[in-house]
């Protein structure tokens, strides 16, 4: 069967457990004609030999894509539920009354490598009342930009993601080297807490699937994927960011509710003790707000 870039591939030796997007195909200094993958939902990136691949049908896609979408509503009708209780006791302590309030949630600066997720994600923090500037810059070229896009838009929580994996044939998990792109994570980590080393000031969420989570905490990160080195989800930042930009700034953010609340959870996702970002305002104005000529 011909496969070509754009292609949906599973892998055959795996069962075709994922679905990949193929991204580039070359042949390998031996003369085999290679691929580089991208997965569909999880941020991996993959190498298979062509002749491993097998394209799947249009309509498992479409049932694939389904599933993940329907899943991603269900943690997003959580999400508001949560969200709307927290809301109205955090009313009751700060006033004593149902006096009308309104909100004011961290913002979000979130670079991502791959362009498909960073739109996702996009919709979703849109979908989710967060306020979010997007770029999608490579994960090599992350380091060089962080610096100019911290100083355009002063965000208070910073998302450093795309895709990653440890390399296949490599054994050692310490080494930042058997990786195809944490590196380049931990130095746009680096280059951001040089911008600002206060973590509570600026939060900073890094890593895809794979990724040295140690490497990412101690160059400064708050959160990062993935304790036990296996796949996340390309929704798990999106689902770590809400919670922190709809937590009170007078609170810590409950650590094992915000990991547990990811598609992923516990393998996939850690970090350490961190304030929120929300800030209750009261009373909200009942004047319509109209532009200044």
């Amino acid at each position: 069967m011909n496969i070509k870039v754009g292609d949906i591939v599973g892998r055959s030796s795996y069962g075709c457990d994922i679905f990949f997007k193929v991204i580039n195909i070359y042949t390998n200094v031996a003369g085999q004609q290679m691929a580089k993958l991208k997965g569909m939902d999880l941020r991996l990136t993959a190498t298979a030999a062509v002749s491993d691949l097998v394209k799947i049908d249009p309509t498992h896609v479409n049932a694939y894509w389904h599933k993940m979408m329907s899943r991603n509503y269900e943690e997003m009708k959580r999400v508001f539920s949560r969200r709307q209780e927290a809301h109205q006791r955090s009313i009751m302590r700060n006033t004593g009354d149902r006096i009308e309030s309104f909100d004011i949630p961290g913002k979000v600066l979130h670079v991502d490598g791959d362009k498909d997720y960073l739109n996702l994600c996009m919709t979703t923090y849109k979908q989710m009342s967060i306020p979010a500037h997007g770029y999608n810059v490579s994960e090599e070229k992350q380091p060089e930009k962080i610096i100019e896009l911290l100083e355009k838009h002063n965000p208070d929580i910073v998302v450093l993601t795309g895709h990653d994996g440890f390399i296949k044939g490599q054994k050692d998990f310490s080494d930042l080297k058997n990786y195809h792109n944490s590196r380049h994570y931990v130095e746009a980590i680096k280059s951001a807490r040089r911008y600002e080393k206060n973590m509570d000031d600026l939060i900073i969420f890094a890593g895809a699937c794979q990724s040295h989570y140690e490497a990412m905490l101690d160059a400064g990160a708050n959160f990062a994927s993935s304790p036990k080195r296996v796949l996340i989800h390309a929704f798990d930042p999106v689902f770590i960011v809400e919670k922190i930009a709809y937590t009170s700034i007078y609170e810590a953010i409950p650590l094992k509710e915000v990991i547990s609340g990811t598609i992923t959870g516990f393998e996939g996702v850690g970090g350490m003790e961190t304030r929120g970002k929300h800030r209750l305002g009261i009373p909200k104005s009942s004047i319509e707000q109209k532009p200044l000529s």
